[in-house]
């Protein structure tokens, strides 16, 4: 917890100064670090820092769970503790399932950790769990009620609605897993910025807490972060770059991903799933039954290794015990390090290669990096190890393990929101799995496979590149795919999936041809746009036929109008940008260099004409042509959400939050009516409220407390919100009248004293105040009389109101109704208050009369010194201004409570009045 309170307290002076301006009105954005067994979630609002989100747990992070029992969702610890007696209506680790077919590996691998689960498959070829006889969800479904679980928390600890976020993606996610976590962020009501890879994030937290460090020399830094299911790591530049941004170069900090390996099973995870085993040989040892067959004794045990695992990063040996694990027995058994270690022994060795393949993708680059651990399933003391034995030095631990990706993301997060600006830190991320573009050419008759690199590995994104077809004449067809894979592990490749991503069907291509020919016309091809975004999403942006058209002036003068159409209609059609490409469609204009000869007089006739010849021949000019292709585009792997699909699991979602919102409303409304049936039950049976109200409605308020609390615990319990709700404001109606009474005799005394307090300060001010007059002092008449009779008024009104009313009160009982309320009290204070401020801030502007002699006609001039410097006001042949003809200072009407306790105070601030 100290380390927390000082990592916040770090970012507050670290990142306050990043975040050059604000925008008071612009709306809060988050991150979420989704993981698949945490999920942890920042936030950047206006005037705050950024700073984690707590839990109603008042935690930092969260299990990534939802359970469903008895019609009830819940979340993170709740629905862990449900995970353990009933695990079938428990889903977790759901990261591992999102965007993959049924038949994939992973899949495979998870129905063997979890057996209880029911998986089939659905239409689009996904796996769905089977809930119960009329429930189905997808891996979707259930991500986004997770990240909309994210959005409430941070929209509930900040008070404002979310709707902006980055999220965070493990580094090797492909084109389909990042397009089904965004379909997941839809369905939750999130508008997904980025989705930016946890290494990265991590590099972005490491950077902004050193960018005084960041120079035109650049230095490297290898972040290792194990986590829950994998590992990677990532070898990051940093240096200054010179970029063009709003039409001028700047030089800015730079983070350049150079090198990443990963292995997708390589886990805090697994290293439970063998401490579970190591578990299960132990009780079946001891005698125990087949704990496999019981899902509610595995979960136990799941627990159980993971808490072991935990503990024994820190200790040598610790006693694994669960209570009634199953059959009423209970299982204790002491679990030692070194077997733990023996036990993960092949997972060592991987730790290794994971760093070995990373610095193998840099190609040579990231010299003397510095080697950064993050993760929590980084802290076990093997793992410390063989990363040691790998690097040739020790591990630093110099950013928080569990929150820097989040913290990055946040941070990346109001970089790209509306209202904020922040210290700039120029992001470049690397492509992991190639992607090449495939298509068939004829040559010599015969059909030729021709493969294009679209990205390379390691190949900076965001980028946008265009492909060229330059010997199609007709309509054709090309796929876009995975390139060549050969830097990836064989164990790896399994993972990915399919490899062909999409077929691009084109039309209209020999029309677009046939409309641009002639001599003058020289075909360019066809050009394919392609874009891969922030989130590392390959976006097809647009296909179109280029031409380049060569015409004299005349020809241009005839085609002007037809040139600029054209132009300006394929400019609605074609990219902004064109990678590794020149269009050169600006016309140049020359003038004529006879027309500059006749202005010079020296020289002859005969070389004006020959220049004039010479010049008047038009040069050739070259204009740009392009027509929009059109283009269709099949998705050849998983296919994604439809319209109609993405409508149904939407409203899936909105029932299950109505759902909650009446379960919640239900709920508060219970609550709200039971503890004031016990509150008014206590307070009835204490004298001092049975006094404040008479026996009938005492009796009254009894009876009627005592059939709701029988209700309550009878059939009550199942009635709706709104039965609740008139039961409360019926008991209310009751018991207000003697609640008030009873406060207002408690309170009155301290009202009482205050005002009399006020009274006696303001009798002394007074007092003070009549000896600032012009019949009392002449050179020091701050007040008038009529204004100190205005106030010694306010003052014997108060006082007599206040002694009639405490007399009048005295005769009443304390169940009749108030004579002398401290509302009334207020008023009193608020108008006596009003009326001593106004002489006490004539008081602080009052100035001096200063008389001044003039030698030349010997008449006296008095200067009054104005409040305002500089100002004076003159009145000659010795006539003083009066009291009256004084501005008088602007007084509020505003009421002012001063709660009784405010005694008038003479400010000393003017050394005028400095003796007073």
């Amino acid at each position: 917890m100290n380390l927390n309170i000082k990592m916040y307290t770090i970012l507050c002076a670290v990142l306050l100064p990043l975040l050059l301006s604000q925008n008071a009105d612009a709306a809060a954005v988050i991150s979420i670090d989704l993981g698949s067994e945490w999920m942890k979630i920042g936030i950047v609002s206006p005037g705050v820092p950024m700073e984690i989100v707590l839990n109603k747990e008042s935690k930092r992070k969260t299990p990534a769970v939802v359970a469903f029992r008895d019609g009830v969702r819940t979340f993170g610890e709740d629905a862990v503790t449900v995970g353990v007696r009933f695990p079938k209506n428990t889903y977790k680790f759901l990261l591992d399932l999102l965007g993959k077919p049924f038949d994939h590996p992973l899949v495979k691998a998870y129905k063997e950790r979890f057996p209880y689960y029911d998986l089939i498959a659905s239409e689009r070829g996904t796996p769905v769990f089977v809930h119960d006889e009329n429930t189905k969800f997808t891996p979707e479904e259930l991500v986004a009620q997770l990240l909309a679980k994210a959005k409430e928390f941070a929209e509930i600890s900040h008070g404002q609605p979310i709707s902006e976020c980055v999220i965070t993606v493990p580094g090797y996610f492909n084109q389909v897993e990042r397009r089904a976590l965004k379909d997941a962020a839809a369905l939750a009501g999130l508008n997904v910025l980025q989705l930016i890879n946890d290494y990265t994030a991590i590099g972005i937290n490491y950077g902004i807490f050193r960018r005084k460090e960041i120079n035109e020399t650049a230095w490297y830094t290898l972040f290792f972060d194990m986590g829950a299911v994998s590992t990677k790591a990532a070898l990051v530049e940093y240096k200054n770059v010179k970029i063009k941004e709003r039409g001028y170069v700047e030089t800015v900090p730079q983070l350049q991903v150079i090198g990443v390996g990963f292995d997708r099973t390589l886990g805090g995870f697994e290293m439970t799933l063998r401490l579970r085993e190591h578990l299960i040989k132990a009780w079946k040892a001891n005698g125990g039954g087949d704990v496999r067959a019981s899902p509610r004794a595995m979960a136990k045990l799941l627990r159980e290794a993971e808490r072991l695992k935990i503990v024994l990063s820190a200790n040598t040996e610790h006693y694994a015990q669960i209570e009634n694990l199953m059959d009423d027995k209970d299982f204790k058994v002491l679990v030692t390090r070194a077997e733990f270690e023996e036990l993960c022994t092949d997972l060592w060795s991987r730790v290794a290669g994971v760093v070995q393949r990373a610095v193998a993708a840099a190609s040579g680059s990231g010299g003397g990096a510095k080697l950064i651990l993050a993760g929590g399933a980084a802290r076990a003391p093997a793992v410390h190890e063989a990363l040691r034995k790998a690097v040739g030095h020790e591990p630093a631990r110099s950013i928080n393990a569990d929150e820097a990706a989040t913290m990055g993301a946040v941070y990346r997060a109001a970089s790209l929101a509306t209202g904020y600006k922040v210290a700039p830190l120029n992001v470049r991320d690397a492509v992991l799995l190639p992607i090449q573009v495939i298509f068939t050419r004829s040559v010599d008759g015969n059909d030729k496979l021709i493969k294009r690199t679209l990205f390379g590995p390691m190949n900076p994104y965001p980028q946008k590149k265009v492909i060229t077809f330059n010997k199609h004449t007709d309509d054709f067809t090309f796929n876009v795919n995975y390139a060549e894979l050969d830097h990836i592990p064989s164990t790896e490749l399994n993972y990915i999936g399919n490899l062909n991503l999409s077929q691009v069907i084109l039309s209209g291509v020999s029309e677009a041809l046939a409309k641009h020919t002639g001599e003058n016309v020289e075909h360019k091809g066809i050009k394919a746009h392609f874009n891969m975004d922030d989130s590392g999403i390959l976006n097809l942006v647009n296909v179109e036929f280029v031409a380049e058209k060569t015409v004299s002036e005349d020809d241009e003068d005839k085609d002007s109008t037809l040139s600029k159409i054209g132009s300006t209609i394929s400019k609605l059609f074609s990219s902004d940008t064109e990678a590794n490409e020149k269009v050169e469609d600006k016309v140049e204009d020359k003038t004529k260099e006879a027309e500059k000869n006749e202005t010079k007089a020296n020289e002859t006739t005969t070389d004006k004409q020959n220049a004039t010849e010479t010049e008047s021949k038009p040069k050739p000019k070259i204009i740009v042509l392009k027509e929009p292709i059109q283009n269709e585009e099949q998705i050849l792997s998983l296919q994604p959400l439809t319209p109609e699909q993405f409508k149904e699991s939407k409203n899936k979602i909105k029932e299950l939050n109505v759902i909650d919102k009446k379960r919640v409303e239900r709920e508060t409304a219970l609550n709200n009516l039971e503890a004031f049936v016990v509150d008014a039950q206590l307070k009835i049976d204490m004298d001092e409220f049975a006094e404040c109200g008479t026996a009938e409605q005492i009796e009254e308020i009894k009876k009627l407390c005592s059939e709701i609390s029988e209700w309550l615990y009878d059939e009550g319990y199942e009635a709706e919100t709104e039965v609740y709700e008139a039961k409360l404001t019926l008991l209310k109606d009751k018991t207000n009248p003697i609640f008030y009474k009873h406060w207002e005799h408690r309170e009155r005394p301290d009202a009482v004293a205050a005002i009399r307090n006020m009274l006696n300060s303001s009798q002394e001010f007074l007092k003070m105040a009549k000896n600032l007059t012009k019949e009392t002092n002449a050179e020091r008449d701050v007040f008038t009389d009529v204004e100190i009779g205005v106030l010694e008024k306010k003052i014997d009104e108060t006082m007599s109101w206040l002694t009639n009313s405490i007399e009048e009160q005295k005769k009443l009982k304390k169940n009749e109704d108030i004579k002398l309320t401290v509302d009334s009290i207020r008023e009193k204070m608020s108008n006596l208050d009003r009326e001593v401020k106004y002489l006490v801030n004539k008081m602080k502007i009052w100035r001096p009369k200063k008389p001044l002699k003039k030698d030349a006609d010997n008449k006296t001039e008095t200067v009054i010194e104005s409040e305002k410097e500089g100002e004076q006001e003159q009145v000659e042949d010795g006539t003083e201004k009066t009291e009256e003809q004084e501005e008088k200072p602007e007084v509020s009407d505003e009421p002012k409570d001063t709660g009784g306790d405010e005694t008038p105070q003479i400010s000393d601030d003017n050394p005028e009045h400095s003796e007073l």
